[in-house]
């Protein structure tokens, strides 16, 4: 049974709950960036590629092996001294 609990078959199955979370997801997603709540997946993705390339623009681009292994302890918190 515990083989059959999947997160394909979840999203195969897509249950009403599921569909809802989404939903409640993306309309605080937009609510954060200040968009409408019914902007489209596609306008949605457009905006947050702009923010990224600006942000990349002027930070540059972040690499994942540019962290220093003594700011973080692996977990995305700060080490302790």
């Amino acid at each position: 049974m515990l083989r059959e609990r999947t997160l394909t078959n979840l999203y195969n199955q897509r249950p009403q709950w599921l569909i809802d979370a989404h939903r409640d997801v993306d309309a605080a997603v937009a609510a954060a960036y200040g968009w409408p709540a019914d902007i489209s997946e596609e306008d949605a993705l457009a905006k947050l590629l702009e923010l990224n390339l600006a942000r990349a623009a002027v930070n540059g681009p972040f690499l994942a092996n540019d962290v220093d292994e003594n700011e973080q302890n692996g977990n995305g918190e700060d080490a302790e001294d």
